[in-house]
């Protein structure tokens, strides 16, 4: 598998250039984290980690590599590429159902970090008016796709029937897609909304309540690679909600906002921007108050029910797991949220 070299550019420079401070840190383990696409403010309290010397306290040093999709970060891991990977829940329990070991420890984004995006005057208003329609995604297999086809298909339609995913990418593609009208709405993370936004595309999101309490993206592991280094998965949670715990105050933003320049310039270049796209993220982090006493990470197993009857539902799984509990774990979330 290759890596999105031009995407990663930038983050592999970052992650040089942080870490070349650490040889003097002995008992460094080195380990790759692969996230399905580049920017830094979307995986912020990771890059928060990275820039506080989080990670170099538990004894890793972190290279961050950015892919395409969810679905290219677990074959990374399958094929032993990265020992931790950031996708979302759809493509995981996909990936377990076709026997891939691979186990959620950590749910990054408890509120939902996909919505469905229309042309703020386009006259569309609720997933209904989008029969017939062509609906712009990242990737064909992301999260955002299963995200988007249980809404249409709770609304009673059907892929290939009643509208259309068109792959259109991220970000300022995905806005060139708007503006020549190959696109009729579009399906993507708060990050690409805030960069249409930025493009000067007046958007309404027209997602129903009930799906932004669908969690997205978090942090994965294969389960052979936990049972066997179960110091490195306890260190990353723990720098992780360290991180976490850093964005999260506003005496930081101005750090938080070079740690985040650091792990992708580009985005860093327009400090504004960056700064509305950093607090609409940690907002998406943040446990909802029913969920807020057990800490980042957390993973409301009624929340995983949620997801599978809505993958069964829209064909994306054929059946129930037997032990659905099997692809996710808690067990290290108290410990991680302790200190």
């Amino acid at each position: 598998m290759n890596f999105t070299k031009g995407l990663v550019k930038g983050v592999a420079v970052a992650a040089v250039s942080v870490f070349g401070f650490a040889g003097a840190v002995a008992a460094q383990t080195d380990i790759t984290v692969a996230v399905p696409n580049p920017s830094a403010i979307t995986w912020a309290p990771m890059w928060a980690a990275v820039g506080e010397g989080y990670f170099e306290a538990e004894g890793l040093n972190v290279d961050v590599q950015a892919v395409d999709g969810s679905s290219q970060v677990l074959q990374a891991m399958s094929a032993g590429q990265a020992q931790i990977g950031a996708p979302g829940p759809g493509p995981v329990l996909g990936a377990r159902a076709r026997g891939l070991d691979v186990v959620f420890i950590y749910n990054l984004y408890p509120k939902s970090v996909f919505g469905l995006l229309v042309k703020a005057d386009s006259g569309l208003a609720a997933p209904t008016d989008l029969k017939g329609k062509v609906i712009g995604v990242g990737t064909a297999d992301g999260a955002e796709v299963s995200f988007a086809r249980a809404i249409l298909n709770d609304a009673g339609m059907q892929e290939g029937e009643d509208f259309t995913f068109l792959p259109v990418g991220d970000g300022g593609t995905a806005a060139v897609a708007f503006l020549r009208g190959d696109v009729d709405a579009y399906a993507g993370a708060v990050s690409d909304a805030a960069i249409l936004a930025n493009r000067g595309l007046e958007l309404t999101e027209i997602t129903p309540d009930e799906y932004l309490a669908y969690f997205g993206n978090g942090y994965a592991v294969l389960a052979d690679y936990m049972a066997e280094n179960p110091e490195v998965v306890e260190g990353f949670g723990r720098a992780l909600v360290k991180g976490m715990r850093f964005i999260s105050d506003p005496a930081n933003e101005d750090a938080a906002l070079d740690h985040m320049a650091a792990g992708n310039p580009s985005e860093g270049e327009d400090r504004g921007f960056a700064a509305s796209l950093l607090a609409a993220a940690t907002e998406r982090m943040t446990p909802t108050d029913a969920y807020i006493e057990h800490g980042f990470g957390y993973q409301p197993p009624e929340h995983w029910q949620t997801w599978q009857d809505s993958l069964i539902s829209s064909g994306d799984l054929e059946k129930p797991f037997d032990d659905l509990t099997a692809g996710y774990s808690n067990d290290m979330i108290e410990g991680w949220n302790a200190e």
